[in-house]
């Protein structure tokens, strides 16, 4: 089974500003997310954020960023658009993954790309 995850981020946060770039040993939060991601069974992992500072920060570590609209009201928004701009398959199946969860268990993102 294929399956792409996206991330979404938003840089903006009011409870942690600029909380996608907190580094977690030297490593950005958000890349750290994704490497944990790319762990998974997915074919393909896909930050979905809001600035250019994350999505540059992504791509210097090898992760796929697609820049979405700062208007998006929340993470669910942010990764339509990221859908729609990447011209995904209306079939594919697409596994939402927080971006501050650097530690999610690789079995649950697989697990939920089943269900």
């Amino acid at each position: 089974m294929s399956f792409t995850v996206i991330i979404p981020a938003r840089l903006a946060s009011t409870r942690l500003p600029n909380k996608p770039l907190a580094l977690i040993d030297g490593i950005p939060m958000i890349v750290r997310v994704a490497q944990q991601a790319a762990k998974s069974a997915a074919s393909r992992v896909i930050v979905a954020c809001d600035d250019p500072t994350v999505q540059k920060a992504c791509e210097e570590h090898g992760i796929e960023a697609q820049l979405t609209s700062k208007d998006c009201a929340c993470g669910t928004d942010r990764l339509s658009e990221a859908v729609n701009k990447l011209n995904l398959d209306e079939n594919e199946i697409i596994v939402n993954v927080q971006g501050d969860e650097p530690l999610i268990p690789v079995d649950i993102i697989n697990l939920v790309a089943e269900i």
